[in-house]
């Protein structure tokens, strides 16, 4: 697959089943996300992958990070919340304060990051979602993952295999999105 067909025909598979991707699959999807924007070489992220027994922990995590009054309901939906895909790709910003590139430079270079292995991914027939959702948010979800004082868990990626034919990609038009600056005075 070309890169401009994946570039303009990538979407989100958020059904998702075993096998997950294998292990020279996930070397294409790391090199492609270490091809990310990176003002300053900082490399401004790093990865973790849950699979097998770690996808039930992250579950449990989950779980205790709600509130103490949390429904049995909202128990359950947390502990099956990361069994949605085979493998999970945490992807984390670790942003360096104090430098001339600004933090959300830093933060946008791991968010580009996630979007190669999305892209990657659909090149090679994997199907991927990013999430996000309250747990990405979660200080204690944070501590429980190892995450320092100077990181912040940007996405989910969930990946495995399509349970089903990929939606057709929507159709939008650029010029709903494009404008010229200044704008072009109307002609009299």
């Amino acid at each position: 697959m070309d890169a401009l067909d994946a570039l303009l025909n990538r979407v989100s598979a958020p059904r998702l089943m075993a096998p997950a991707p294998d292990a020279a699959q996930r070397e294409l999807l790391f090199r492609a996300a270490l091809r990310a924007p990176d003002h300053g070489q900082l490399r401004p992220w790093r990865f973790l992958t849950v699979e097998g027994e770690g996808l039930v922990q992250l579950g449990e995590l989950f779980a205790t990070a709600l509130p103490a009054n949390a429904s049995p309901e909202a128990l359950t939906k947390a502990r099956a919340m990361p069994l949605r895909a085979p493998l999970l790709v945490l992807v984390i910003a670790r942003v360096q304060a104090g430098l001339k590139v600004p933090e959300q430079e830093q933060v946008l270079a791991a968010g580009c990051a996630a979007h190669g292995i999305l892209l990657a991914a659909y090149a090679q027939g994997i199907g991927a979602v990013w999430r996000t959702g309250d747990m990405a948010y979660n200080r204690q979800v944070a501590e429980g993952l190892g995450l320092a004082a100077d990181e912040q868990l940007i996405a989910y990626l969930y990946l495995g295999t399509p349970e089903r034919e990929l939606r057709a990609v929507p159709q939008v038009q650029p010029s709903d999105f494009v404008r010229a600056w200044p704008p072009v005075a109307a002609a009299e």
